[in-house]
């Protein structure tokens, strides 16, 4: 189940919004160019799985969007915790990399999480979108949509990557702290289970 979250862009200190009702954000972010949809979650997939087993659980899906939008190149992101000693380092790096505000000149973000979560923080029209998304979540961020993306300090996911450019991400920073003024993942995800744990 993914969760909204809006705030002035000035800070978190006012919630302008805060819906967890998939209708109700789609309806938010459609405005915004934002394409949000959830795929069937297909519970025999592993968490971990590897490229050809998730390409063969939702290749309907993935030949849909590509006949829709065109996509050149589609992959397969995964990051999950694991006893490999090296595991600490790629998730800082891999977190920093995404974690500041950013732009895509030349290609839209579109990502499915095949299981998991993240936190894609849209920066539009003076307020900051926080949409968490699940496993089941497809969202799809405009070309030149200033934003962020947060993992958490120990990332756990994978997730399809569509792209329309060859060259796969390539990010223009802004140079802004705005990221830095806002609940990051860890802190929205715990307030989130507990919230869940309460219904």
């Amino acid at each position: 189940m993914t969760l909204l979250t809006t705030w002035p862009e000035s800070g978190p200190e006012t919630t302008v919004r805060r819906t967890s009702d998939p209708a109700e954000i789609a309806a938010a972010l459609a405005p915004l160019g934002v394409r949000y949809e959830q795929w069937p979650v297909r519970e025999d997939v592993p968490a971990d799985a590897d490229s050809d087993t998730v390409f063969a659980a939702y290749g309907p899906e993935i030949k849909r969007l590509n006949a829709e939008e065109g996509f050149t190149t589609v992959d397969v992101l995964g990051l999950h915790p694991s006893d490999d000693p090296e595991y600490p380092v790629k998730a800082k790096a891999a977190r920093e990399k995404f974690l500041q505000e950013h732009t895509h000149d030349d290609d839209d973000e579109v990502r499915f999480f095949v299981s998991g979560s993240g936190i894609f923080y849209l920066h539009v029209n003076g307020e900051v979108h926080a949409v968490f998304c699940e496993k089941g979540d497809l969202l799809g961020v405009p070309r030149g949509t200033t934003h962020w993306f947060d993992m958490g300090t120990t990332p756990g996911f994978t997730a399809i990557r569509f792209f329309h450019e060859e060259d796969g991400w390539i990010g223009s920073f802004t140079g802004s702290t705005i990221a830095g003024r806002f609940p990051d993942y860890d802190t929205i995800a715990a307030g989130y289970e507990r919230d869940r744990a309460a219904a």
